[in-house]
């Protein structure tokens, strides 16, 4: 088990222009050579013509389309278009129940917002850990043993961002069983600055590309700002009838209200993408399966449970077509402040980092 330390150097996000000027021209062909490159092509028709060129620059609804467009009929990409739409309610499902959706990885929900735990023969990596002690007991302590696991052997919480429908559950957790909690500096800061009720006490500091190993089990945690100050995306190993995969976790959904934090966020996804097609990931999760259609992807596997497909397994073009299609709703989202111009869109920096936000 290797202990993880903090690095006090965070490397700064490679420099992006998430409003760079492209003419309308030149936004579809560079959409189209993107989704080539991710084998996407066959969603692609040639939208260039007299009229979309004639404006210098994509609207927030062109940015939409497109992101519709990359989405077609597959379940998950529709659900990260719609989660990522302005206005959006996310909904309030019933918790399913436990399931192993890899030999090891296990989801453990309340509907709304998901555990996930990584089970190693070193013992258990949970990524966030619900809203409360009481949810953490009743889904991820009783969840866990339901499967056959051991919850007195999580050694990490590694908690995405600092809203409270995510660390709710990390000091019961740590007072239980002396599980270390882990959050990104920006986030324990932001913890700090509101003392939600629940709110873990300050542990482990989250480095960017920080590797921690359990078990033989190596999670790379990438520091993704935007939805909060310190998000952080995870991507692992996961293991389905024997064979290896490699699994991103988007840490943070819900875009933010001030555009400079859209942008950040932006930033992220362009970087996430990157790091995510050098690792071969082939598997995407959220913590919210309203967003991705993971909820029904879990009912899916379990009424199948000798199947041969895994819906989680994606591949490695559709797991780029989702960050793809982040990446364009932001684009979009930016777009339409723009388009608005009130200050409200622009300005209010703080109402994106409210620890009582979701999602």
């Amino acid at each position: 088990m290797n202990e993880p330390q903090a690095d006090p150097t965070r490397p700064t996000s490679p420099e992006v222009h998430p409003h760079d000027d492209l003419t309308r021209r030149r936004f579809w062909q560079l959409g189209a050579a993107t989704a080539v490159a991710a084998g996407a092509a066959c969603l692609l028709p040639e939208r260039a013509s007299a009229d979309t060129s004639a404006s210098p620059d994509p609207t927030a609804q062109d940015y939409f389309d497109r992101a519709a467009e990359l989405a077609g009929d597959t379940p998950n990409l529709k659900s990260i278009v719609s989660a990522l739409t302005a206005g959006y309610t996310p909904p309030r499902p019933p918790a399913p129940a436990p399931l192993r959706i890899f030999d090891n990885v296990a989801v453990l929900s309340v509907g709304f917002v998901s555990a996930t735990a990584i089970l190693t023969p070193g013992g258990i990596i949970l990524i966030d850990a619900l809203d409360n002690p009481g949810e953490a007991e009743q889904y991820i302590v009783s969840g866990l043993r339901s499967l056959g696991a051991d919850p007195s052997t999580i050694k990490y919480v590694v908690v995405t961002h600092g809203h409270g429908d995510h660390f709710g559950g990390a000091q019961y957790l740590a007072d239980q069983y002396g599980a270390r909690v882990m959050m990104a500096p920006a986030d324990w800061d932001l913890v700090a600055s509101t003392n939600p009720d629940n709110a873990p006490a300050r542990d482990l500091d989250i480095a960017d590309g920080q590797k921690l190993t359990l078990g033989g089990t190596t999670v790379t945690l990438h520091h993704t700002p935007g939805h909060t100050p310190g998000t952080v995306s995870p991507i692992f190993p996961a293991r389905w009838r024997g064979r290896a995969h490699t699994a991103m976790l988007w840490g943070g959904t819900n875009p933010p209200a001030a555009t400079a934090s859209k942008e950040t966020y932006l930033s992220s996804a362009l970087a996430f993408a990157s790091r995510t097609r050098r690792a071969g990931v082939d598997i995407e999760l959220s913590n919210h399966g309203f967003a991705d259609y993971g909820l029904e992807r879990m009912e899916r596997l379990r009424s199948a449970p000798d199947g041969r497909e895994n819906p989680f397994i994606v591949g490695t073009s559709a797991a780029q077509r989702f960050m793809k299609i982040v990446e364009i709703m932001l684009r979009g989202r930016i777009a339409q402040d723009r388009e608005a111009a009130t200050p409200a869109a622009t300005t209010m920096a703080a109402t994106s980092t409210r620890t009582t936000a979701c999602c």
